[in-house]
């Protein structure tokens, strides 16, 4: 059974819980559910899980470390666990693609993103794949006041449909590759009916 590193990027703490800034750990969370995992034990400054999906070995990580410094924890569990970067997948909120979508790839910048920017800075490189959930750009004000609120009243009415997309396309990742899960879902609008 293969192993994969699943990371869910975010930050700690009830105030946080909503913001845009925090997709990924709610991705990660929808998908620990599906698989009967619990993301609760404290370690590689973070809180980890285990669980099995499609043959898989799945090791679920939400860095604790608030974003700016996620890449000191990935980089705890990858050595930890003995694991290549290309055994990781990071999921995390992406501000140039529209809500209700959202796009995989492997590698590329980190886009100004800072957790992006600590991982390829701790882990010394960017061979990772990269789920990226769409929230948008504000139409006006400050890009960090933007990721650190809570979702608006309209987009939490369609959060639930955006979170089983994301799952969905993380399905295809470990089933079908990632070529074709790029083809399949890098264009689609998870919210369309």
């Amino acid at each position: 059974m293969a192993t994969k590193l699943i990371v869910g990027l975010g930050n700690p703490g009830p105030k946080y819980l909503w913001t845009r800034h925090n997709a990924g750990f709610m991705v990660l969370d929808r998908l620990a559910h599906a698989i009967g995992a619990s993301v609760t034990r404290k370690s590689f400054s973070g809180v980890f899980g285990e669980g099995a999906w499609h043959g898989e070995r799945l090791l679920l990580l939400k860095p604790q470390t608030y974003m700016n410094l996620s890449g000191r924890s990935v980089a705890e569990a990858l050595r930890f666990h003995k694991l290549p970067l290309c055994d990781t997948i990071v999921i995390h909120d992406d501000l140039d693609i529209p809500f209700g979508r959202v796009k995989v790839k492997e590698g590329g910048g980190h886009g100004g993103h800072n957790g992006l920017r600590s991982l390829v800075q701790e882990l010394g490189g960017a061979g990772f794949v990269r789920v990226r959930v769409g929230i948008g750009r504000p139409v006006h004000g400050d890009v960090v006041n933007y990721v650190l609120t809570n979702f608006s009243q309209d987009e939490m009415a369609d959060l639930a449909h955006l979170l089983d997309g994301t799952l969905d396309l993380l399905e295809s990742l470990l089933t079908a590759g990632l070529p074709k899960t790029m083809s399949l879902y890098n264009n689609k609008d998870l919210l369309a009916p």
